[in-house]
């Protein structure tokens, strides 16, 4: 992949529109990217990787795209022109922003937009994509590289290599993983941890409800003679025979308590049989005596109550001869009250009439409601005349109402007309005042945005002030540490080189040559003095003064990294108080504010306006319908007045007296009704009481026939059929229990037990009750025995279940928990403790050692190699160590014991070295572009000399290097430079070759 062209605008850094064109730049082979610190060298590299993959690099994507420093109408755009695998292609992306609305005032959302064109062989261009996916997934197929893998290869990072060398095997697997996408083998451990967990967790699932059985077992069998549950853990061995043993003396031993059970209830029921037949005979015996006492009792009652008994035979005698009599009296009593209630209907009708007509008979007061009738019928004409004269009424009053409505609708619409011309104007004045106020808010919008940019950075170089001054302090105090450590250990080594005869003398071995002399024979070795400092001691040292100065270290970088933004925050705030540009940004938001509350009135009263104006129509329509209906309404009364006069003459004619034709009708149509009911009433009356004459001669020939002298004592015998019933029913009564009690008294066994002892019920059901008690405590006793035989019989038979369906799972978790910690390191089997992911990444990284030690050779003029250790790290793991070999002494070593300067060369080898291998792994993509990101500021002159012409190396086969650095001596020795410059507006990006120095 090379790159020819980037385009950025409002990017980062870079307010305007900035080009790099590294073509111009790949002729040098070489070329520097520099810049003060902050002036945008990094975004470049931001710039590029954004447009390839539509995202910054992971350590940056916190932070915004658009730069702080931009035109409000100026877009974020990143533009790159570049060649991969033979192919032209340009990427333009714009992420998603805001900018100012073409209509009116505020701001809108603009959507993320990327495009994808191809250059042709005529020289044009062929759109391939607008589509993000689409494009990155199309860039991705032809890098053959992830994002992660593209800024780990091609914009190899600022000191992630440095600490790759000294980070342990975790940190390092990480990093791999990344770049190799080795996730497959760790998701092979987890999926094998996984499974191990999941049938561990079946198991102990499995061996808790087992020993759950067993307890509930125990809970069943209650104490058994000799029976005793074991202390039973889930998981111990021997738990499943544990179980079965106890299960099988539990159920034998219920087994038998069982049959004892059953035998003792079997005999209890027997002696209850007994007792309940000796306690049935008792009672027999004391009911029957019982009952030849109550009989002698009611025979002599009946004896006492003879008279009573004929008085009720000859009262039913004469109630049944009365029934012959009854239809006469019930028929007297209807027609007797028929005719009063006639009289009374008669005189209440009469009561109603005129004196002088009240006692007419019934043919005359006929006659009298026949003439009221036809007077009647003559009022029809006079009744429908006076309802025209009410609805001509009605009409008038209607044209009077709508005619006072119209009145004041004139006199209202006449008012509002008047006031018009002011409205309109006030509405106009409010109109005019909205739209000042929105220029206003156009005007003020900018300065707010800048004063709130000021008192951004105002607030940073504050706190950036504190910051550094935390940072000075904790520079002092890691200088400090440092320094002591380091002459601890300088101590600690001349008191080490002091006795060093002593430590080479415990070494010493009897016929073994002496490593300083080479005698076979220690006539006298140098003895361990009190105070002595061995090798150990000294490395610990030499560790501690290592860490202490490596803190040493970060404390100023992270010093000089404050320093580096303070100094940047007070470019751009300047000396100027916060207080007073907060004042200041809050006194133009309030202006903003207000202006904008003024100008959102614009709206209103615009339809204000046009409402009014609609107003001002409707009422102009609504006078002149008014005038109109005035004009009719006045034709209309005049003619309904002249109807009315008319009728009214009619009207007066047919009433008379009354106040209303209507109310002359009704008059003599009650007194129609009233005649015509008072001579209805009186007929009825002489009816009904020829009725009551002849009812009274039927009743006195019913009474004679049937024995009785007056139909007085006829009525008095008078017996409802429910009484008869009654008193034959208590004369039959008497004769049953006269009868009964004579077969009682004659009856044998009664006879037989009224001459025996009286019966002893108590005593018989003290023995009853006590043989039930007796029965029922065997008969529980056998229930229990045989519910806890049923339990055991049950819940053993769950547990052998449970065994046979535990067995396979517990051999799938010893063969599954094997595998999974031979996969994970920690099995025995594993000697080297080595994870599977870690395995594979161990080849990758001695793949990547091999290539990396081909550079690292000539950088060091041949005195270190890198090579990889199988050794074990930290926490009993292996696979993933990195050693150096030094020439000069033979030695392997770790590479965190390189100096700085040692330590930049080899992470720089090692990142070449792993940038081949990516490629490799990605498909073979060639890379005709790198960027190598700081560092060297920490080598001699020599060594960079060496380190520039391994990178000049690389200008082989047409391949361009950019060096990343604000270092000094590199601008002296790479002519061609992109330079980046600071300033307060935004940074920019200028070109420099060799002629223009």
């Amino acid at each position: 992949m090379r790159l020819h062209r980037l385009t950025v605008s409002a990017f980062g850094p870079f307010a305007g529109r900035e080009e790099i064109d590294f073509d111009a730049l790949s002729g040098a082979g070489i070329f520097l990217l520099h810049g003060p610190t902050g002036a945008g060298k990094t975004s470049v590299l931001d710039a590029v990787c954004y447009a390839l993959y539509g995202a910054v690099p992971g350590a940056r994507q916190g932070g915004g795209l658009r730069s702080d420093h931009a035109a409000v109408g100026t877009p974020t755009e990143v533009e790159l022109d570049f060649t991969v695998a033979g192919r032209r292609l340009r990427v333009t992306r714009r992420p998603a922003q805001l900018r100012p609305k073409k209509r009116g005032t505020g701001t809108t959302e603009d959507k993320a937009v990327s495009l994808l064109s191809e250059s042709t062989a005529d020289g044009g261009t062929k759109g391939l994509s607008r589509s993000h996916q689409e494009i990155g997934e199309e860039i991705g197929q032809l890098l053959g590289m992830t994002r992660e893998q593209f800024c780990q290869v091609v914009l190899l990072p600022q000191g992630d290599f440095a600490r790759f060398l000294r980070a342990d095997a975790e940190a390092r697997a990480k990093l791999l993983g990344r770049l190799f996408d080795t996730r497959r083998f760790a998701e092979v451990e987890e999926r094998l941890a996984r499974f191990r967990r999941e049938a561990g967790e079946a198991v102990g699932t499995g061996d808790e409800w087992l020993v759950s059985l067993a307890h509930r077992m125990s809970e069943a069998a209650g104490p058994l003679p000799g029976v005793e549950l074991p202390g039973l853990t889930a998981g111990e061995p021997g738990l499943t025979g544990a179980v079965l043993e106890y299960a099988a003396l539990a159920r034998s031993t219920a087994r038998e308590l069982c049959d004892t059970a059953e035998l003792a209830a079997l005999a209890a029921d027997a002696g209850h049989v007994r007792a309940d037949e000796a306690l049935s005979g008792a009672r027999e015996l004391a009911r029957l005596q019982r009952e030849h006492a109550a009989a002698l009792a009611r025979t002599q009652a009946a004896r006492e109550r003879s008279p009573e008994r004929e008085r009720t035979a000859r009262r039913l005698e004469r109630g049944r001869a009365a029934d012959a009599v009854l239809p006469a009296l019930e028929l007297r009593d209807a027609a007797d009250a028929e005719e009063r209630t006639a009289a009374e209907a008669e005189r209440r009708a009469r009561g109603r009439l005129p004196e002088g007509i009240a006692g007419e008979n019934a043919e005359r007061l006929a006659a009298r409601s026949g003439q009221v009738r036809e007077e009647l019928g003559t009022l029809n004409a006079a009744r429908a005349a006076e309802g025209r004269s009410t609805a001509l009424s009605s009409e008038l009053g209607a044209l009077e109402r709508e005619a006072g409505a119209d009145e004041d609708l004139l006199a209202e619409t006449a008012d509002w007309l008047k006031g018009w011309e002011e409205t309109r104007s006030r509405l106009q004045r409010r109109i005019e005042a909205a739209q000042g106020a929105a220029m206003r808010a156009e005007q003020t919008g900018p300065r707010l945005e800048h004063a709130t940019r000021t008192l951004e950075a105002a607030r940073r170089r504050d706190e950036l002030a504190v910051r550094a001054e935390d940072a000075e302090r904790e520079v002092v105090r890691a200088r400090e540490r440092s320094a002591g450590t380091r002459e601890h250990w300088l101590d600690l080594k001349e008191r080490r080189l002091l006795g060093i005869a002593a430590e080479l003398a415990a070494g010493l071995r009897p016929d073994e040559a002496c490593p300083v002399c080479g005698s076979h024979e220690h006539p006298e070795p140098a003895r361990t003095e009190a105070g002595h400092v061995d090798r150990r001691t000294e490395e610990q040292a030499l560790a501690e003064y290592r860490e202490a100065d490596a803190a040493r270290e970060r404390a100023e970088q992270g010093l000089r990294s404050v320093r580096d933004v303070l100094a940047a925050a007070r470019e751009e705030a300047g000396a100027a108080d916060v207080r007073e540009l907060a004042d200041g940004a809050a006194a133009l938001t309030g202006q903003l504010a207000e202006a904008r509350a003024q100008a959102a009135g614009a709206l209103a009263a615009r339809e204000d306006l046009d409402q009014a104006e609609g107003e001002y129509d409707r009422r102009l329509a609504q006078r002149h319908e008014a005038e109109q209906r005035v004009v009719a309404r006045t034709t209309r009364r005049e003619a309904l007045l002249d109807e009315r006069a008319a009728l009214d003459e009619q009207i007066a004619a047919a009433r008379g007296p009354a106040p209303t034709v209507a109310a002359r009708a009704s008059e003599l149509t009650r007194q129609s009704e009233l005649l015509e009911e008072a001579a209805a009433r009186a007929r009825q009356a002489e009816v009904s009481a020829l009725r009551l004459k002849e009812a009274d001669a039927r009743l006195a020939d019913a009474a004679f026939r049937a024995g009785f002298d007056t139909p007085t004592a006829a009525a008095d015998a008078v017996l409802d059929r429910a009484a008869q019933r009654e008193l034959q029913h208590r004369l039959d009564a008497w004769q049953r229990e006269d009868a009964a009690d004579a077969a009682t008294l004659a009856d044998p066994r009664i006879r037989e037990a009224a001459v025996r002892p009286p019966a002893d019920i108590d005593a018989a059901h003290t023995a009853y009750d006590r043989a039930t008690r007796r029965m029922r405590e065997r008969a529980a006793d056998r229930t229990r025995a045989e519910e806890r035989r049923t339990a055991l019989d049950r819940l053993g038979e769950r547990a052998t279940a449970e065994i046979r369906r535990i067995a396979p799972l517990r051999a799938e978790y010893e063969r599954v928990a094997r595998l999974a910690s031979l996969a994970a390191g920690t099995s025995a089997e594993n000697e080297r403790k080595m994870r599977l992911e870690s395995y594979v990444l161990a080849a990758r990284l001695e793949q990547v050692a091999a290539t990396a030690s081909l550079r690292l050779r000539r950088m060091s003029a041949g005195r270190f190699t890198l090579v990889h250790s199988d050794g074990r790290g930290g926490r009993g793991r292996s696979g993933l160590g990195l050693h150096v070999v030094d020439a000069w002494t033979g030695s392997e070593r770790e590479a965190s014991s390189l100096s700085g300067g040692e330590s930049f060369f080899a992470s720089l080898a090692l990142a070449l070295g792993l940038a081949d291998v990516v490629t490799e792994e990605a498909g073979g993509v060639r890379l005709d572009t790198l960027f190598i990101d700081e560092g060297f500021g920490s080598l001699d002159e020599q060594t960079l000399d060496e380190v520039l012409d391994v990178l000049d190396s690389l200008r082989e086969r047409d391949r361009t290097v950019g060096i990343v650095s604000h270092v000094p001596d590199l601008r002296r020795r790479i002519p061609t430079q992109l330079q980046v410059h600071k300033t307060k507006s935004g940074s920019t990006v200028r070109l420099r070759t060799t002629g223009e120095w």
